[in-house]
């Protein structure tokens, strides 16, 4: 990239990561989803979840949604490859493309997330477990979604995902949503 002014170089990642709100989650195509979520609408979601699963395991639940934030921002480059395509592709790592994509950007702005994304990756806080036990519950929670929605064959991703939750609380979390609807929380507000 050639030298450019980091206020430029900063909103340039700014309009990058809008791609993300474009960009569909591909895996879900595999069981009939045509239309799935984008990759933003995921990343805000494990936010959420993050935090929730860092207040349930005293955690630091800003860190988390932070790291689950930034945790996809790299698809804006790559899309979102699906499991069975990374078996024939290799990308490189996340924390490579993070340094070329904020390359311009201003020196506290491209260290600062890059320092979110190497936490992320490496998985060694306990705010980087809780973001990427984020990123299987929401997974999970979007398989029951479209499972209710009448799409078939999506056992594989909630499987999946639960066998890779790391914390406690990332498995009592989805273990409720495997045992009510997506829809059980009208409940509460309906006569």
């Amino acid at each position: 990239m050639t030298e450019q002014d980091p206020a430029r170089g900063t909103v340039a990642f700014v309009f990058e990561t809008g791609m993300l709100k474009r960009m569909s989650r591909t895996g879900w195509w595999h069981v009939g989803v045509k239309e799935p979520e984008s990759i933003a609408d995921h990343s805000f979601r494990a936010g959420i979840i993050g935090s929730i699963l860092a207040m349930m395991e005293g955690a630091d639940p800003a860190r988390t949604a932070l790291l689950s934030l930034f945790h996809d921002t790299q698809e804006s480059r790559i899309g979102d490859i699906a499991h069975i395509g990374k078996r024939y592709l290799k990308a490189q790592p996340n924390e490579a493309i993070t340094a070329d994509q904020l390359a311009g950007a201003y020196p506290a702005v491209r260290d600062g997330i890059q320092k979110i994304v190497e936490e992320y990756e490496s998985c060694t806080s306990i705010e980087a477990k809780c973001a990427h036990d984020a990123d299987k519950v929401d997974c999970l929670v979007q398989a029951v979604e479209y499972r209710e929605a009448g799409h078939r064959n999506i056992q594989p991703w909630i499987d999946t995902s639960y066998e890779h939750l790391r914390t406690e609380s990332g498995r009592v979390l989805a273990d409720a949503a495997l045992e009510m609807t997506s829809m059980e929380w009208r409940e509460t507000f309906l006569p």
